[in-house]
């Protein structure tokens, strides 16, 4: 970190003697010495590095922010999270809301070519294709398109997909069932378009560099030094370029947060997230701002690895640790301890309230009853001591976390010993995915404003149920409420997403942690980030420096 805050200071250094007029030929006299003109080019400091800019392939916030600065979908969210237009400027349903009817806007690439239907209709065959081996082609089940189970078990060629090109501005999309969310989920990245003779010149070099990025959206990539640093700069291209405000995006990676606080002190960083004692230091910043996000952090078991496959050892560890030491003391974010598998303000039901108002929290921390549920799994399993390795990615806020977590369980739970292994995200996330960990910390962001975004994660087989937890009460729960009898019955499916929830955590499927919050420092002449807990985190479209 020491050669990394050398070099942020060497930027501001450089920066400085820049604006002072470093060229002879340009000096002007003291007193016609103007005030220099500040970048309209918004830096922003990321705590995680840049995964991926492919639709069908990124899964984390950090991902669907970048590509959603250059791509957009039929539609797209505005600041209080409704749908607006985005490429579809009309929507015409059937009566009984499985035939749906886009008319695509007048837009273009980058590269000057239209936008079409066929670019939606390629993209959403390429996510739903085996091939492609994408962790969201579950997402055109979600969504109810036709043929989507076939297509991504590979029962049917993807051109069975039930969307389909009418002609260049006309995209017809036709449903099994009605999914009353389906506007929503067509604000998320998956679902954007990709055009298909850009991608056949790059196939698996696609989306990998600047070069290889198109887009449709607000801004266009212009570097990528992957694990560092990516700008973007104004896509003058795009339909509604007059109402962007800002010349462009410039991303540095910084993972300690400390380092990030000394550029934003120097004014060579706009935008950073705070963490632990920095938010108490700044709390009464002006440019501090607080959010309620929608990520969950939580321990996932992997049930495969002996003596977690023990219910009582899952609720002794799920009981042993303080979450709210852990969002209120260690977190200082805004962050809220998660009794909980479907976040707070994630959705509302047929009767109008948040879900969770009407549904009970589960898991709370008890640590006598943790240390009960301990001595019976030691005697179930035989034995008295256990080892187990915590698996977490290298964010200052996951360290501390993991810290804390290792020191509460073994405290709570003598006899039982975490070992701490730390990795890089997209590490991490592979080493889950490979079910070669034992415990890990993750986080799930939702997609889409309904308890399904997360109650699917871990039905069986699912791509994102990483601890292989199976119950068969669950799946049929969630069939039911996704796909089943209840789609057209929202007040008892209301109540199955419920049950489905208890049964998940009253077996421990998860141990949930907290729902983070957000605390950025923004400079006081930046205004117009946009904020969701759905879907895309951060939207930069609308920022406007005064």
């Amino acid at each position: 970190m020491r050669k990394l805050k050398m070099i942020l200071s060497t930027l501001f250094i450089l920066g400085t003697l820049s604006g002072c007029g470093g060229s002879k030929e340009a000096a002007a006299p003291a007193e016609a010495k103007a005030e220099p003109v500040k970048s309209n080019v918004v830096t922003i400091a990321n705590e995680v590095e840049l995964a991926s800019m492919d639709t069908g392939i990124a899964t984390d916030g950090t991902s669907f922010e970048a590509i959603a600065a250059v791509t957009e979908g039929l539609y797209q969210l505005d600041a209080a999270g409704s749908t607006i237009p985005g490429m579809a400027i009309k929507e015409e349903v059937s009566e009984d809301g499985k035939t749906l009817i886009f008319t695509i806007r007048d837009a273009k690439w980058s590269d000057g070519q239209p936008v079409t239907a066929n670019d939606f209709v390629f993209s959403w065959r390429r996510l739903a294709d085996p091939n492609t081996a994408s962790q969201y082609a579950y997402m055109v089940e979600v969504a109810g398109i036709k043929n989507a189970s076939a297509v991504t078990k590979g029962e049917k060629p993807t051109s069975e997909l039930g969307v389909t090109a009418v002609d260049d501005k006309t995209l017809k999309v036709e449903l099994e069932y009605p999914v009353p969310f389906f506007d929503q989920l067509m604000a998320f990245p998956v679902y954007y378009p990709i055009r298909e003779d850009f991608y056949n010149k790059y196939k698996e070099q696609y989306a990998l560099t600047p070069e290889a990025i198109l887009s449709n959206g607000p801004f266009k990539m212009t570097e990528w030094n992957q694990g560092a640093n990516y700008t973007m700069v104004k896509n003058d291209l795009y339909y509604d370029a007059d109402k962007v405000k800002i010349d462009g995006l410039n991303f540095q990676v910084v993972k300690d947060a400390q380092s990030a606080m000394v550029a934003f002190e120097q004014g060579t960083v706009d935008y950073v997230k705070l963490t632990g004692e920095m938010v108490e230091q700044y709390k009464d910043s002006p440019e501090l701002t607080n959010t309620l996000g929608g990520y969950l952090w939580y321990l996932s078991p992997n049930q495969k690895v002996p003596g977690l496959e023990n219910l009582n050892m899952r609720m002794a560890l799920a009981l042993s640790y303080d979450k709210e030491q852990i969002a209120n003391y260690l977190l200082k974010d805004g962050s809220i301890a998660a009794n909980f598998a479907v976040p707070v303000k994630l959705a509302t039901g047929p009767d109008g309230k948040d879900f969770r108002e009407t549904a009970p929290e589960y898991l709370k921390t008890d640590k006598a009853k943790a240390k009960e549920y301990f001595e019976k799994a030691k005697a179930e399993l035989g034995k008295d001591q256990f080892a187990y390795e915590l698996l977490f990615e290298d964010t200052e806020s996951s360290k501390k976390v993991a810290e804390f977590l290792k020191s509460e369980i073994e405290t709570t739970l003598p006899g039982l010993t975490i070992n701490l292994k730390q990795q890089p995200k997209k590490a991490r996330l592979q080493l889950m995915r490979a079910k070669t960990y034992d415990i890990g910390l993750t986080r799930w962001g939702p997609d889409y404003a309904d308890p399904m975004t997360y109650l699917d994660l871990w039905i069986t087989g699912a791509s994102s149920n990483y601890g292989e937890w199976s119950n068969e009460e669950y799946d049929k729960l969630v069939f039911e409420a996704s796909k089943g009898s209840l789609t057209g019955k929202p007040v008892e499916r209301w109540e199955a997403l419920k049950q489905a929830e208890r049964v998940c955590l009253e077996n421990a499927a998860i141990f949930p942690v907290y729902q983070t919050g957000s605390a950025v420092m923004i400079k006081k002449d930046l205004s117009g980030f946009e904020f969701h807990s759905v879907g895309v985190p951060t939207v930069y479209k609308n920022i406007v420096r005064k």
